[in-house]
């Protein structure tokens, strides 16, 4: 099981997230349109003083059942760990151990 900190660190993130997300892509899209260097960069500081987590890509998967951060399946929202044991305690429809 993750750290309780780390879970409520990526929640914090999300919310940065969904709260700045509109702002960033208008200035993300002022940003593409710019003509000259001076407009970008002054674009890029606006964008700079944005908080670091509200970007999209320090968004990490995690685990919803025990919040791991790795080998995290998209389909299932689980680590392998527990799609493993989900799969051998007949949990999770459609999925069988492979046999061959």
């Amino acid at each position: 099981m993750a750290k309780q900190s780390m879970i409520q660190r990526e929640k914090k993130r999300e919310k940065l997230v969904l709260k700045y997300s509109e702002k960033r892509q208008l200035l993300l899209l002022e940003f593409k349109k710019a003509d000259n260097f001076s407009d970008q960069m002054e674009i890029h500081k606006k964008i700079e003083k944005l908080p670091r987590n509200s970007a999209g890509v320090r968004l990490r998967n995690r685990c919803w059942q025990t919040g791991r951060s790795r080998g995290v399946y998209r389909d299932f929202g689980l680590c392998r760990h527990m799609i493993r044991d989900m799969a051998h305690n007949c949990l999770l429809p459609g999925v069988r151990k492979a046999s061959w």
